[in-house]
């Protein structure tokens, strides 16, 4: 299996040296906004660990990722009005992973909408910034 390389741009964001819309933090994970989101709130939850997938993450780290990723999950709900969420993990290039440290997407839905497709267009800022801050109350409760 290829190893962990420690300047992908998910380690970058850990590491302060790229910006993120962060939603969540704790001492095992991070969570910030998608800035090519498929939908409005598309959210990735990444451990803080250095793994590049699910094949490679410890069963502790993964399970802190799940926890937040469901906690990120029921506050989209509430932050974007969405009738149901999709969960995503990729691993391994076959599978459709891009950027190789474990992230699980987590994406608010709506009947009839359907998702943007993958990379497809960079979200402005403000509208990110908008986002995070519904995201953030929400989670706030």
């Amino acid at each position: 299996m290829p190893v962990y390389d420690p300047n992908n741009p998910f380690a970058k964001i850990l590491r302060g040296e790229f910006p993120c819309y962060k939603v969540h933090e704790d001492d095992h994970t991070l969570a910030f906004l998608d800035i090519m989101p498929r939908c409005q709130g598309h959210t990735l939850v990444i451990p803080k660990a250095p793994a590049r997938n699910i094949l490679d993450i410890t069963p502790d780290d993964f399970a802190h990722v799940a926890r937040v990723s469901q906690k990120i999950a029921r506050a989209t709900m509430t932050a974007f009005n969405a009738q149901g969420v999709t969960v995503q993990q990729f691993s391994e290039p076959a599978s459709g992973q891009v950027v190789f440290h474990l992230h699980v997407h987590v994406m608010p839905r709506h009947e009839g909408v359907a998702l943007l497709p993958p990379a497809s267009r960079k979200e402005d800022g403000k509208v990110l910034e908008q986002n995070a801050a519904k995201l953030l109350a929400a989670l706030k409760g």
